[in-house]
């Protein structure tokens, strides 16, 4: 089998590429010029230079015998400033990567998405749950249901076979921006506060094996979200602190407290031009409860979603020391 992989540098990206590597697929990706792939660097990967909003760099990069497309690159910028360049990346991209797969008949698209395409909800998500992504603030959301909402009308008007999965919050091996930042905050005593949100929380491994299963098991047109264990962001923190030796928090930050700081920190922000450390769009983020089920995934896809906390947090601890990260 031979794969296309967008966003093969980053943190599932890198997951998915050795998994596939494992079991013998051939894998081409497409990077930016000046890509870091020294995390692949064992990994006999056919890197392809190109930018994700050129479509001819799409076209020009896509072999035409590719059996797989895995499209994973995204943009989860959460500062208005980007929003347009979020657009170009989320929407217009995932249209120029359909359209190049249509064109050589691939046998399966798998389209990775996110929980927050479904926007924020009181209960529990699952794949039957309207999307509220379109009623609120936050672009990141906006733009994952619209990149869905290209994915699944070339399903279902152009025959695209395409499934789309959508993983919480990530956590493991390879993570160099996301729960890392958390990590290095708590270590250097740089961490503000602690925001009252509570998520969901998967570990990269199974998400990876969910985004390979989904080639064979997955049903077209369907989402597959991928949720784990529920935890507050409280506990995330006090149990990354005692991976790092250092004091546990005993309370969170109000709501409205966080968020009057991101919007006094944007309107600072229009001043400086640097993209403040709180946006009004993290702080929603980060106050909100978004849990979900993955009881579909567990009984098509195969998917593990019993992994526990501590298990992804020592994994992404273990990684990073081994980097000199922390």
């Amino acid at each position: 089998m031979k794969a296309f992989v967008t966003g093969g540098t980053g943190f599932l990206g890198v997951n998915l590429i050795r998994q596939l590597d494992d079991l013998g697929w051939g894998v081409t990706a497409i990077c930016r010029p000046g890509s870091d792939t020294s995390l692949l660097a064992d990994v006999p990967v056919d890197w392809r230079t190109g930018l994700m909003t050129n479509k001819d760099d799409i076209e020009v990069c896509m072999d035409n015998d590719i059996d797989v497309v895995f499209h994973i690159a995204g943009d989860t910028n959460l500062w208005t400033k980007n929003n347009e360049t979020q657009y170009e990346l989320n929407v217009t991209a995932t249209q120029y990567v359909v359209d190049a797969a249509l064109k050589r008949n691939v046998k399966r698209f798998i389209h990775t998405s996110s929980i927050s395409a479904y926007g924020f909800h009181s209960g529990v998500i699952n794949e039957s749950s309207e999307s509220l992504a379109m009623t609120s603030n936050v672009n990141y959301l906006k733009t994952k249901y619209l990149g869905e909402q290209v994915v699944k009308q070339a399903a279902l008007k152009q025959n695209l076979p395409a499934v789309i999965l959508n993983p919480c919050a990530i956590m493991g091996r390879f993570d160099k921006h996301n729960w890392s930042q958390l990590f290095t905050m708590i270590n250097d005593d740089a961490l503000p506060g602690v925001p009252s949100g509570e998520g969901s929380y998967c570990h990269v491994d199974e998400v990876a094996k969910a985004h390979i299963a989904a080639v064979t098991k997955g049903q077209v047109g369907h989402n597959y979200i991928l949720a784990g264990v529920d935890h507050r962001f409280l506990d995330v923190v006090n149990r990354i602190s005692v991976l790092l030796n250092k004091p546990k928090q005993s309370s969170t930050i109000a709501p409205w407290l966080l968020k009057l700081v991101g919007r006094l920190s944007y309107w600072g922000s229009l001043v400086t031009g640097k993209e403040p450390s709180m946006t009004p769009e993290k702080a929603l983020m980060v106050t909100k409860r978004v849990v979900a089920s993955s009881d579909k995934a567990v009984s098509e896809l195969g998917y593990n979603n019993t992994v526990q906390l501590d298990v992804m947090l020592k994994d992404t601890y273990e990684w990073l020391k081994s980097e000199n990260r922390l």
